[in-house]
């Protein structure tokens, strides 16, 4: 029988949660052998929004965008560095646009079978909702989707790793 699963994408978006995702991703490659991938979308968009609603003015968003660009790369950084310590190799991959849309794209031109998120954050409203790029890509990727929670445990796996 094949695996039911042999590309995993960690979606990382600077968040504790989202770390715990790729600590536990980390684990399932290396206990199943398959290829890892860790995503950081810049979501510019948003960005847009904030230039159009007068929120920022275009200077701001263009500062605030490299800070963003920073964010990635370092979390992706950390990322790899903690999937090496465990013999694990990972291709990070950095995407600029919406969030939901750019998961799958790249969850569509990589054949990914596993979408790993971080636990959601509270939704306080259905508006909230309506704007969680992480729900919404739980939502309508193409693909399984696995939610991680309990941080302590999923730090007790991947520490307990060779």
């Amino acid at each position: 029988m094949n695996s039911p699963v042999s590309n995993i994408l960690v979606f990382v978006d600077g968040t504790e949660q989202s770390v715990t995702a790729a600590q536990y991703g980390i684990c399932l490659a290396k206990s199943l052998k398959v290829k890892l991938y860790v995503l950081y979308v810049v979501n510019t968009r948003a960005l847009q929004d904030l230039v159009k609603t007068r929120i920022f003015v275009k200077a701001e968003q263009e500062e605030y965008e490299k800070d963003l660009e920073a964010d990635a790369e370092r979390y992706l950084i950390h990322v790899k560095t903690l999937a090496a310590r465990k013999g694990v190799e990972v291709k990070a991959l950095k995407a600029q646009g919406t969030v939901n849309a750019e998961i799958r794209n790249v969850i569509e031109q990589n054949k990914i079978d596993l979408l790993i998120l971080g636990e959601l954050s509270q939704i306080r409203s259905r508006r909230d909702e309506f704007y969680d790029e992480s729900e919404r890509a739980m939502r309508t990727v193409p693909c399984s989707v696995l939610i991680v929670k309990d941080e302590d445990r999923v730090w007790d796996l991947y520490d307990s790793l060779p």
